[in-house]
């Protein structure tokens, strides 16, 4: 019997996050759609860390592929935030010019 699958198979924060992450893009908790985050990351890797088999612990390297998997996700959010920002800001930018001429008396 496998100690990591029978202990992680009845921690129910495991099976949560786990069934988050099988669902592709959005979710739906509670009735409101939520998408993983980093939150989400830490609160697996911590599951991880703690369920594993002390005699096999994970790999430097697999650790090491998760890290930069986190941060990655950490740079593609912060990106999109900034972009979002600025499509906004354009937009608005766009929205006063747009009204500038309307505005402006006909010479």
């Amino acid at each position: 019997m496998d100690i990591i699958t029978n202990t992680a198979t009845n921690n129910p924060l495991t099976n949560e996050t786990l069934d988050r992450l099988n669902q592709p893009g959005t979710i739906q908790s509670n009735g409101q759609a939520s998408t993983l985050d980093q939150s989400d990351f830490l609160r697996l890797l911590t599951v991880q860390l703690s369920q594993q088999d002390p005699l096999e612990p994970v790999q430097n390297e697999e650790m090491l592929a998760q890290m930069a998997q986190f941060s990655s996700l950490a740079n593609t959010t912060a990106t999109n935030d900034t972009l979002q920002t600025i499509v906004e800001r354009l937009d608005a930018l766009i929205d006063v010019q747009s009204a500038v001429p309307e505005a402006a008396p006909a010479t």
